[in-house]
């Protein structure tokens, strides 16, 4: 009896694989929700906030979340910022409802922005709104809940190649002048941070990469295959770079 039990678990779960591998996605099916969205909100959130534009009292020309770069701020003075973060008014379910009120079918929050800030709970860097500030809560989580009880789609926002509190991200020449290896920044940050984003926030409807540079075709294809693996259904920006395919083409911000 055994035998035939252990026999008849292991042809179902031989079904079940075989069911797996075969259904597939196509292109059509991975966009569709996208298409009949339209409409999204695009949250952009991090240390940056506190500044807010100013440094040491001067006003720094361009966008609030590139100061770090702008004023060429040091990553020892800027990590400070953390301990300065305690959004305590931060309320999850009155975002998603503005925005569900507004019409809007989903939210894009930036998860970690260049600045190397991860606004959820990582495993991968204790550089994060949990382990690093006072708050110590993942906005992340809250708001990935409330999507799924109001039904709108979860979307991340990930800064892929720039981290400028990394020593082998790109782009902190001031900080780390030195070469670095950005293979080591890929395998030890990026992806493990991607794989927590796509496996503890539930169904996740797109990854917006960002400002590609100079990652290589086949890194940025496995960043790709990444995706793919954890969430066939996650649409993947076009902002990957390496000249890798992804779901759609992306201008420049504010093009229209």
């Amino acid at each position: 009896t055994m035998k035939k039990l252990t026999i008849l678990i292991l042809i179902l779960l031989s079904i079940q694989t075989l069911s797996s591998a075969q259904k597939t996605i196509t292109q059509d099916e991975r966009m569709q929700w996208w298409r009949e969205a339209r409409f999204g909100m695009f949250i952009h959130w991090g240390l940056y906030a506190i500044p807010a534009g100013e440094w040491n009292g001067k006003p720094i020309e361009g966008i609030g979340e590139w100061i770090m770069k702008r004023a060429t701020i040091p990553v020892a003075e800027y990590r400070q910022l953390a301990k300065q973060f305690n959004p305590v008014k931060f309320n999850a379910h009155d975002f998603v409802a503005t925005a569900r009120n507004a019409g809007m079918k989903y939210i894009a929050i930036t998860s970690k922005h260049h600045d190397g800030f991860a606004m959820f709970k990582s495993n991968a860097s204790k550089y994060n709104i949990v382990d690093a500030t006072p708050y110590g809560k993942d906005v992340i989580k809250a708001l990935a809940e409330e999507c799924q009880k109001q039904g709108l789609k979860m979307c991340f926002y990930y800064s892929q190649s720039r981290d400028w509190n990394e020593p082998n991200g790109l782009d902190n020449d001031w900080d780390f002048p030195k070469e670095r290896n950005f293979q080591k920044y890929l395998d030890e940050k990026v992806k493990p941070q991607l794989t927590e984003l796509l496996t503890n926030y539930g169904p996740i409807g797109l990854i917006w990469f960002d400002t590609p540079m100079d990652i290589s075709k086949e890194q940025a294809q496995s960043l790709k295959d990444l995706v793919r693996r954890l969430q066939p259904e996650c649409i993947i920006s076009g902002r990957l770079g390496g000249g890798v395919e992804t779901d759609y083409m992306s201008t420049g911000d504010n093009v229209i």
